[in-house]
């Protein structure tokens, strides 16, 4: 979760700024957090307290107006009436990431990713890209390697994942699909050999920076264990005291026991 506010913040100043490198500076007077985190945190929020999803959506999108939706979200938004609007676009991907903590099983995973997704993002594609970014972080926070998530992902989905960042760079473009942006988040993870490194890539590819970035940084920060100290300083000092109070009950509720269940896997040799 915080894996989706730092690929967010640090990709904000980069979304309509293309960065084909990962050499830059991670934080700036620039970042912050846009609509890639109060969803995500909407998402969490929902299933801390049970609420339907969209319902949830809508109460944390109109808390931020000015986030940085599209705008066919934005009449969602305003529109209580309003149904799914059969989306492709990646916003079911990039708010998606608390489903592969909150849930014990990868039939639960994929339920619930695709009942977050269907309030706004009804399309076969846009669910799909939900179901991939939480089965991720689901296998990547209960130590799956990198090889077995990524066949699973190809498998499941039909992503073709065997390729790195640096084949994808030259050519990639600006792209707010889940076809055309949810697979190469996902490679900026599995080239990654860190959180930071996760993000600096997703920014490098010179897409939807912030949101690609979100998505590199969820799946990286359930692998590699959580964020340094010094960045999830820098993340938490970004973020108000809403999202800093939902993400606190969520990490206390879901995230840190993972955690200490996986370690105590590990140290047993399971």
């Amino acid at each position: 979760m915080l894996g989706v506010a730092f690929g967010d913040i640090v990709g904000a100043p980069f979304e309509h700024r293309p960065n084909k490198s990962v050499v830059f500076s991670l934080f700036s007077t620039y970042s912050r957090f846009t609509d890639d985190t109060v969803l995500a945190v909407a998402v969490a929020d929902s299933i801390l307290r049970g609420t339907d999803f969209g319902q949830t959506i809508r109460v944390w999108g109109r808390r931020y107006p000015d986030a940085g939706y599209g705008g066919t979200f934005i009449r969602w938004l305003i529109d209580e009436d309003a149904g799914d609007y059969g989306s492709w676009g990646n916003g079911s991907a990039m708010r998606v990431a608390a489903v592969g903590w909150a849930f014990s099983t990868v039939d639960e995973v994929l339920k619930e990713a695709r009942l977050s997704a269907m309030p706004t993002h009804s399309h076969d594609e846009g669910i799909k890209g939900a179901q991939a970014v939480a089965l991720a972080v689901f296998r990547a926070r209960t130590g799956a390697t990198k090889e077995v998530i990524r066949n699973e992902l190809e498998a499941r989905f039909g992503y073709k994942l065997a390729t790195t960042v640096d084949e994808i760079r030259p050519y990639y473009r600006f792209d707010v699909s889940c076809q055309g942006s949810v697979p190469e988040a996902l490679v900026a993870f599995f080239d990654s050999h860190s959180v930071e490194s996760a993000v600096r890539l997703a920014v490098s590819l010179g897409g939807d920076s912030d949101t690609q970035a979100a998505i590199a940084g969820a799946v990286a920060e359930a692998y590699y264990g959580g964020l340094p100290p010094g960045i999830e300083v820098s993340v938490r000092k970004r973020l108000d005291g809403a999202i800093g109070a939902v993400l606190d009950d969520f990490y206390r509720k879901y995230v840190y026991p993972a955690r200490t269940a996986h370690a105590v896997r590990i140290h047993r040799g399971v």
